[in-house]
């Protein structure tokens, strides 16, 4: 058992390198994901922030969105590389080598991982840049980075089952949208009290909510209630679904 779960580890690693390696042949897809959240914090932040009374300075407000968007967009990455990978028949020359089907997807959810990481540094140093001042504790950096790194393996993890279900990379694409599309119907960019009221409920129970209400009261060293436990359980509750239905998906695809 030990020597499977050291082959398995092992393969992972292997095969997030290569998708790091990969990344940087596509430097323009990656360097696009990493500056659309950047490009739509300046929008919101200089063309709307005065229009928009959070209690707060507008940009103090928004990065915590922000961030979650930044996730959703270098996930989608990951459905593209997976549905590429499954269309090209790369997966058959990886079970020859006997790596399976978690090792496979690990290795994307990985890469996805280490982009994000990446991305977030960058988003963050524009964000102090143009007046960002959180008054996190450390305690509190450490949580708020624990909440979106358990976001970005739970959305990346679904966006490898996304690239396994679609057969071609615009379709993986359109797909991933709604993953991208989520935190604008959240406490991300605007009070959810100023939203229409048919909206509010799903607004204050979809899965992003929380994180952002989380992340915010976090970073501002305000109470954040049950918030972090509600956003960890749907990050937990998804990652496991993403896990066993991909698991499925794989082997249908592959048998």
């Amino acid at each position: 058992m030990s020597d499977t779960l050291t082959g398995g580890l092992t393969a992972a690693g292997t095969l997030a390198g290569r998708g790091i390696r990969l990344s940087r042949r596509n430097l323009d897809a990656v360097i696009t994901s990493m500056m659309l959240p950047i490009m739509l914090m300046l929008v919101f932040v200089y063309f709307f922030g005065g229009a928009i009374d959070t209690g707060t300075r507008y940009v103090t407000y928004v990065v915590p969105g922000v961030l979650v968007l930044c996730a959703g967009f270098g996930a989608a990455s990951t459905a593209l590389s997976v549905s590429e990978d499954m269309r090209l028949g790369v997966v058959d020359r990886f079970r020859t080598l006997d790596i399976g089907g978690t090792p496979f997807l690990a290795g994307h959810v990985a890469a996805s991982v280490t982009r994000n990481a990446l991305s977030t540094t960058l988003v963050l140093g524009a964000a102090f840049a143009i007046g960002f001042r959180p008054a996190a504790t450390p305690g509190g950096w450490l949580a708020a980075i624990g909440l979106l790194l358990a976001y970005i393996t739970m959305v990346s993890w679904l966006a490898a089952t996304i690239g396994l279900v679609t057969r071609t990379a615009e379709a993986a694409g359109a797909v991933t949208f709604v993953m991208m599309f989520l935190p604008y119907p959240s406490s991300a960019f605007v009070p959810i009290e100023t939203m229409p009221s048919w909206l509010h409920g799903f607004a204050e129970h979809q899965p992003v909510t929380p994180l952002i209400e989380s992340m915010r009261g976090l970073l501002l060293d305000q109470p954040v209630g049950d918030s972090p436990w509600i956003a960890l359980a749907w990050c937990a509750g998804l990652l496991a679904l993403a896990v066993a239905a991909s698991g499925f998906l794989f082997r249908h695809r592959t048998r």
